[in-house]
C-alpha cells in the first residue's frame, strides 16, 4: 500500500480565489492531493459559497505543479450530461497529465431540484450513474462512440483532445451497491469518515473486492480513499466549535429530505450544533490524533483527505504540514 494523503478543498466554505490559494497552501506543506466539492448550492447561506468545480479544476491545474487534483464529488447524471463531463475532465488530463482524478456520485437534491430536474428515486439515480461511468469510459478510451443508453444517447461523438492514459474515476459509495460499482467499474472508491467501523471493514470494502472479482478484474490496484472530517487544533474547544458551521453533516438523512434551500438547511441545522462534532474526529493532542486516524488505514484506505472545518485554513494546514503528515508517513511508509 502506498499511502496518499489529501487535502479537501471546501467549495461550500470560501469563494474561488480563496480556495485557489488553499490549495497551493496545501501542495507547499507537503499534501499529495486537492480535492473539491461539485455543489450548485451549499448546504447552509449565510457566508456560503459554491463556485463551479470545472472551472476551478481548470484554475488549479495551472496554479499547482504536483498535487493530484479530484472532485469529491461530482454528479454526472443531472446537470451535466456525461459526455460533457468526459470531454471537460480530458481537458484537464491534458492540463495536468496523470494529476487528475474524476470522483462521482449519484447526486443531492440540494444541487439538482434547484435548477429544474425532477428528482428521481434511489434506484434510477444509481442506474443513471452506472451508465454516465460507462459512457465517460468509452469516450475516453474510443472514437466515434454510438451510445444507446436508458437515459443517454450519443451519436459518432469524439472527444478530441484527451491525455494519453485515461482519467481515472472514483465511485463514491455509502452502501454495498454503489462500492460494488466502484470494483466493477471503477479505479476507486470514496467515502467519508465518522461512520460506525463495520460500515468500512464488513460492507464497502468487501463490496470493492467483490465487484472486482466478478468482474474478472484485480481489486488490489484499486483507490480506497476516504474523506476524513478532523478538527485538530492546540484549544480543544476551538477544534470543538469550529465544527458548528459543518452541522448540517449531523442531520440524518430522514431531516434532510426533501431540504433543497440553503436557507432551510442551515435552519435545520441550528438544532444540531451542539452534536456536530460527532461526525468528526477532534483533538488537541498529537498523538491521539494520529491514532484517530491511523484506525481508517487500519481498516484498508490508502488516501485519506483532510477536511478541516475551521475559517482559519491555512493554519490547519499548517499545522498538518508539520504536525501530523510527516508522523503519518513515518509510521506507514
Amino acid at each position: 500500500m502506498t499511502l496518499t494523503l489529501g487535502y479537501k478543498a471546501s467549495a461550500e466554505q470560501f469563494p474561488p480565489r480563496r480556495l485557489l490559494d488553499l490549495a497551493v497552501a496545501a501542495e507547499r506543506s507537503g499534501f499529495d492531493s486537492v480535492w473539491t466539492s461539485d455543489h450548485f448550492q451549499p448546504w447552509r447561506h449565510t457566508d456560503g459559497h459554491a463556485p463551479n468545480a470545472l472551472v476551478w479544476l481548470g484554475a488549479a491545474a495551472q496554479a499547482t505543479r504536483r498535487v493530484t487534483l479530484g472532485t469529491s464529488v461530482l454528479t454526472p447524471s443531472f446537470r451535466y450530461n456525461p459526455a460533457v463531463v468526459a470531454q471537460a475532465f480530458a481537458t484537464l488530463g491534458c492540463l495536468a497529465p496523470g494529476r487528475v482524478i474524476l470522483g462521482v456520485g449519484t447526486g443531492e437534491s440540494l444541487n439538482e431540484i434547484p435548477v429544474g430536474i425532477d428528482w428521481p428515486d434511489q434506484s434510477e439515480r444509481f442506474a443513471r450513474l452506472r451508465e454516465s461511468v460507462q459512457l465517460i469510459q468509452q469516450l475516453f478510451r474510443e472514437e466515434f462512440v454510438t451510445f444507446e443508453g436508458d437515459y443517454y444517447r450519443t451519436h459518432d461523438a469524439t472527444i478530441y483532445d484527451r491525455p494519453d492514459t485515461p482519467v481515472p474515476i472514483y465511485i463514491a459509495a455509502a452502501g454495498p451497491a454503489a462500492a460494488r460499482l466502484s470494483g466493477r467499474l471503477g479505479d476507486g472508491l470514496i467515502c467519508t469518515s465518522g461512520k460506525g467501523p463495520e460500515l468500512y471493514t464488513d460492507t464497502l470494502l468487501p463490496a470493492v473486492v467483490e465487484g472486482a472479482q466478478k468482474a474478472g478484474r484485480d481489486p488490489v490496484p484499486l483507490g480506497r480513499m476516504i474523506e476524513m472530517k478532523v478538527s485538530f487544533d492546540t484549544d480543544l474547544q476551538r477544534a470543538m466549535e469550529d465544527t458548528k458551521v459543518w452541522a448540517a453533516l449531523a442531520l440524518s438523512g430522514e431531516q434532510k429530505m426533501g431540504v433543497e434551500d440553503p436557507r432551510e438547511m442551515e435552519r435545520l441545522a441550528k438544532g444540531v450544533e451542539e452534536i456536530a462534532h460527532r461526525r468528526w474526529l477532534v483533538s488537541a493532542d498529537v498523538d491521539q490524533h494520529i491514532e484517530q486516524i491511523a484506525t481508517y488505514i487500519d481498516y484498508g484506505f490508502d488516501h485519506l483527505v483532510f477536511h478541516f472545518p475551521g475559517p482559519d485554513q491555512e493554519a490547519a494546514i499548517a499545522r498538518y504540514g508539520e504536525r501530523i503528515l510527516p508522523r503519518l508517513r513515518a509510521r506507514f511508509p
